[in-house]
């Protein structure tokens, strides 16, 4: 399925910083009609409803809570487009004294927030018709650093669940997309003591291509093109090839 930018309605988790930002900065660049920030807190917000305008609309969203997830898909029946890449990431080794507190707050926002995404937005997208959901997992979902080993494990499974996706949408008609960046500038590559990265701007544009070319995987920067290298004679076989056939 082959999806243009241009008069579509956007939906993006985690819209006020980062790639979520830059999605949204992206997707109005190629003539999005409207974007929904689905954010935590409205207020983080501001700069970027001063210069759309009318082209973006701020919401309330905790995709850790189901309710939340909920209200955000009645508030927003006319979208086309889902971009969830709301996620957290928590420092934790396998030994690390808190490292079930951080699965479980992992779990909770990159694993179950996928799902009420999934749950609730598929609907909407299905009676829509050429839609689209982009899921943000990383190239943590193939390679596990041991630093963030609880990060990287409840990537995986979002990974898991996004083929899951893929294939449970496709008869509905809903475009199913897994974007695995590496390091990127942002804020949560700070708290990873990432020294560098690319843009958060090649994420935005690498969605948007593949969503024209009707492609599953997303491996947007320098890094992440080295891990897909490795990994698409797999990828092409059995995760998107004629063996899942």
């Amino acid at each position: 399925m082959n999806i243009t930018i241009k008069n579509k309605v956007v939906l993006v988790t985690g819209a006020n910083r980062g790639i979520g930002k830059a999605i949204v900065e992206s997707f109005i660049q190629h003539g999005a009609k409207k974007v929904y920030l689905a954010v935590r807190n409205p207020e983080s917000t501001l700069d970027l409803s001063q210069a759309y305008g009318e082209k973006v609309v701020t919401l309330q969203a905790d995709v850790g809570d189901t309710q939340s997830i909920n209200t955000l898909a009645a508030q927003t029946k006319d979208v086309q487009i889902v971009v969830n890449n709301a996620g957290i990431l928590e420092i934790a080794n396998p030994l690390s004294a808190q490292v079930e507190d951080a699965l479980n707050k992992e779990l909770n926002v990159n694993v179950f927030g996928l799902l009420r995404m999934a749950r609730a937005f598929a609907p909407i997208l299905e009676a829509n018709e050429n839609t689209a959901f982009v899921q943000l997992n990383s190239v943590a979902s193939l390679k596990t650093f041991a630093g963030f080993t609880t990060y990287c494990a409840s990537k995986a499974a979002a990974y898991s669940i996004t083929q899951g996706l893929k294939e449970t949408l496709a008869p509905k008609g809903i475009h199913v997309v897994s974007v695995h960046p590496g390091p990127i500038k942002t804020d949560m590559a700070d708290k990873a003591g990432f020294e560098v990265g690319d843009s958060p701007a090649c994420v935005a544009e690498g969605i948007i291509a593949a969503l024209e070319k009707g492609e599953f995987h997303v491996f947007p920067d320098t890094f992440a093109k080295q891990i897909y290298a490795a990994y698409q004679s797999f990828s092409d076989a059995i995760i998107t090839g004629a063996a899942t056939e």
